[in-house]
């Protein structure tokens, strides 16, 4: 599917008010000269929504835990007693650093980190994921879409951690196993300040988008009577 397809087809099921998705993928070639940020990636991201192009590295993302969930560096050691102390989001740093050998995060194998509005992608090819800006009728829609071809209880996903552990790492690893997983994100209020506050993040990732794109049409964004009703005020 090309981009400029996937586009008609989003405008059809949801109209031409949803907010269009991010791709993002790993390169040794910027897209973009993106200005560094002192605070969450997120913040960076803001351009990207509205169409800009916009490239991450190592240099640009200024907050230890997004360089280190985006694979650009080794975890900070500060990070399981600011997760746990500070933010009060594990009860102690040893939870913290349990759920971060989960994640099995891995370092970058490549220099840059690339954001694109798919309207302005040229293709597909080679990106690890998508990312939704969803209000909750839209996340009904797409909730509906990933459950569509699937009868795992657990198609959608939803884990509590920061915006970049959930939108990124979750997401590289979902690829590297080839799993059918998609994730609900924006949950932690660190990366609220970030989001709309009628919105969450519906992640894609690559290896489970190379089945979704096929039933878009055939679930229920596409003339039934119960979506036709919630389309009309999306």
């Amino acid at each position: 599917m090309t981009p400029t397809k996937f586009v008609d087809l989003l405008h059809k099921a949801f109209g031409n008010n949803i907010q269009l998705p991010l791709a993002f993928w790993y390169d040794n070639v910027p897209i973009a000269n993106t200005q560094k940020s002192n605070g969450c990636l997120f913040s960076l991201l803001d351009n990207a929504r509205k169409g800009e192009l916009i490239t991450l590295s190592k240099d640009i993302i200024g907050c230890g835990g997004g360089k280190f969930y985006t694979g650009f560096s080794n975890m900070p050691e500060n990070v399981p007693h600011l997760v746990s102390i500070q933010e009060k989001y594990r009860r102690t740093p040893h939870e913290v650093l349990f759920y971060i050998r989960q994640l099995d995060v891995l370092l970058a194998t490549k220099e840059y980190l690339n954001f694109v509005r798919v309207d302005k992608l040229d293709s597909f090819k080679n990106i690890e994921g998508l990312i939704f800006y969803a209000t909750p009728d839209i996340l009904s829609g797409l909730c509906s879409w990933a459950n569509y071809d699937t009868l795992g209880e657990n198609a959608v996903f939803a884990p509590f951690g920061s915006g970049c552990s959930v939108a990124i790492s979750m997401a590289l690893r979902e690829n590297r196993r080839d799993g059918e997983k998609v994730f609900i994100g924006g949950l932690d209020p660190s990366v609220r300040l970030h989001l709309h506050n009628n919105e969450l993040l519906f992640i894609i990732p690559n290896s489970r988008w190379q089945k979704m794109q096929h039933t878009l049409e055939q679930c229920c964004l596409y003339n039934t009577k119960a979506w036709t009703k919630v389309k009309e005020r999306i």
